[in-house]
């Protein structure tokens, strides 16, 4: 059997671009949340950057509701100018940050998918970044959102297209295959990059991410670790037999780099360490069945992503 190229791997600034998200361990990692001020985080923010430069990561993932994490990526290409034309950066807009760095916030990010929230945030992320940015997608698009039918949205979607940004829109919940295809099938459709949850835990859009890839797309995949939950492995449970003696962090990123359909696999770290693990993450051929065998109902899923705390 031939061993499967590595799909390169992207940072994610998710998790260090605000004191509070759902991943896990973040006090192991950040330390104590009253600690986490813009300026530590932003500290945080550029060495985990210079540690991916040097590992030779050079797709980096940012978005307007993730707290200052553009304005993190926009400093840190300021002090390294040379480095921009090296980098294919993503942002992605439609959710604001509202958290005010509380960790306590009874609300953290607020959704709103209109031509006035774009013609707002575009600007924004301009600024904050210092450059534009090479891909822009509309942050997780489900059935729900107008974004796919609103003709000012879609008309701004095709200007910024036309003008030379790769636009796309990045996806979440139960039906994010239906919401791709939907995409796909747009006339004159302005998308040609795509943002979606792809895990051991929730592989359903696969097939769909297949057919966008072969219809020129670039598929960036995301919460490959499931926000945490495959970091560890149940003893003599499922994860830990297919993981074959392999740590079931580095196991469940090596086999989202083995897929086909991937053009990047983000990593969204918040240690050096981390992003080595990582790096070091061989793709991992697996099994349709065995595949099977690690996932869940994609209902459940995502309404179990749902009940995660902000910590």
């Amino acid at each position: 059997m031939s061993v499967p190229v590595p799909v390169p791997l992207g940072l994610g600034l998710a998790a260090v671009g605000r004191p509070a998200y759902i991943t896990t361990a973040r006090d192991t990692d950040l330390g104590d949340p009253a600690e986490r001020s813009i300026d530590a985080l932003r500290t945080r923010a550029h060495e985990l950057l210079d540690e991916a430069w040097g590992l030779g990561i050079r797709y980096v993932d940012a978005a307007r509701s993730y707290g200052s994490a553009e304005e993190f990526l926009g400093s840190w290409l300021t002090a390294h100018p040379e480095r921009r034309a090296h980098l294919t950066i993503g942002s992605k807009w439609g959710y604001a940050y509202v958290g005010d760095w509380r960790m306590d916030a009874t609300v953290h990010e607020r959704k709103e998918h209109s031509a006035a929230m774009f013609d707002r945030q575009w600007p924004e992320t301009l600024a904050a970044l210092g450059t534009t940015p090479d891909l822009y997608l509309i942050h997780s698009v489900t059935p729900e959102s107008p974004a796919l039918t609103d003709a000012a949205v879609l008309e701004r979607m095709r200007r910024l297209r036309d003008e030379g940004v790769r636009v796309g829109l990045s996806t979440s919940g139960p039906h994010q295959a239906e919401v791709l295809r939907a995409a796909t099938a747009l006339a004159d459709t302005p998308f040609s990059a795509v943002q979606a949850t792809w895990n051991l835990r929730e592989a359903s859009a696969g097939e769909a991410l297949a057919a966008a890839h072969d219809a020129g797309w670039t598929v960036v995949l995301k919460e490959v670790l499931a926000n945490g939950a495959l970091a560890a492995a149940e003893p003599g449970g499922g994860l830990e037999r297919a993981a074959s003696g392999l740590d079931p962090d580095v196991f469940a990123i090596g086999v989202a780099r083995a897929q086909a359909f991937a053009d990047v696999v983000l990593v969204g770290a918040t240690t050096r360490a981390h992003l080595r693990r990582g790096a070091g993450a061989q793709a991992r051929s697996i099994e349709g069945p065995e595949l099977d065998a690690l996932a869940v109902d994609p209902a459940v899923y995502w309404e179990e992503r749902s009940a995660r705390p902000w910590r």
